[in-house]
């Protein structure tokens, strides 16, 4: 993977420019990415709302600009704010669209396509039709920011401490009786891959980073129950789910998200295709006892 930029002494020999990752919103995802290019000699900066050992306060302006200017690559993963207009480039967008970078991204989601009735969607699709109204105004605004600037689009991301693993043994899963209703996902670990080859093969544009095998929200978690020996929760409507207001949201929305453009263009493949994968790598961490004595893969799974 080509991640170091070279520069020539007076004598003519080649010197290896240390890379300098800026974060922006240092959260479950962004931590993976943070560790990922930590282990490759990075350097990584990041910021927080408040800071911690880890990340600096998004309101440090001396701290943050000076970031800003060391940086060789900068990525935002702080959504927009409810009531409109992004954070980030409020306060720093004058900055990073002048700063001297190799690579720019910005981490949207594929809510900015709405509802397709369980359709395919690219990035040719329109977006702005759904309820995510403030994030594709963001996806929109970071697109218009720099021309080298790369738009990863994420539908539900899951990973260790955070899948449907979680639910079923915390008691919270629910399956909804809604048998047409299709989600695409994305591991974590897929996530980063995406970013770190888009950072090896730089190529500007918008991308929908998503596993291969959209499905029913139903299916993930009765297969988290069978992994974990517990009975799948029974089927129940929207009503008798009580279900918070985001969550119904979930279910106003269905669509099928196609993947293909990262794989021709950024050359990016996904190590956990489907859930199934996904979940036995998360088990493996978070309850490696268990991991052991799981049902055999699936034959669609290799």
């Amino acid at each position: 993977m080509a991640i170091a930029v070279d520069e020539k002494d007076r004598n003519g020999n080649a010197i290896s420019m240390k890379q300098h990752l800026h974060i922006f919103g240092l959260g479950y995802t962004s931590s993976y990415l943070m560790r990922a290019a930590q282990k490759i000699g990075w350097s990584v900066s990041a910021t927080k709302r408040s800071a911690n050992e880890q990340a600096m306060a998004f309101d440090d302006e001396d701290s943050v600009l000076s970031s800003i200017d060391k940086a060789t690559h900068i990525i935002s993963s702080v959504p927009p704010k409810r009531s409109g207009g992004d954070a980030v480039l409020e306060k720093y967008g004058d900055a990073i669209a002048a700063a001297d970078l190799a690579w720019s991204a910005y981490l949207s989601s594929t809510g900015v396509y709405g509802d397709a009735r369980g359709a395919w969607v690219d990035e040719s699709a329109e977006i702005g039709l759904g309820r995510r109204k403030e994030r594709s105004d963001a996806d929109k605004a970071w697109q218009d920011l720099r021309d080298d600037m790369h738009i990863l689009r994420l539908p539900g991301i899951y990973g260790p401490t955070r899948s449907a693993l979680e639910r079923i043994a915390e008691g919270k899963a629910r399956r909804i009786d809604m048998p047409d209703q299709v989600f695409s996902r994305i591991h974590v670990d897929d996530i980063v891959g995406a970013i770190m080859a888009s950072i090896a093969k730089p190529a500007a544009g918008i991308y929908n980073i998503s596993d291969d095998e959209p499905c029913s929200q139903n299916e993930v978690i009765a297969f988290a129950a069978q992994l974990l020996g517990q009975d799948a929760p029974p089927l129940q409507s929207l009503e008798e789910a009580n279900l918070s207001e985001m969550a119904l949201g979930f279910y106003a929305e269905n669509r099928r998200v196609a993947n293909g453009k990262a794989k021709r263009i950024l050359g990016w493949q996904p190590q956990y295709k489907n859930y199934r994968l996904g979940l036995r790598a998360c088990m493996a961490i978070t309850n490696p006892m268990q991991a052991n004595s799981a049902p055999d893969p699936a034959k669609s799974d290799h």
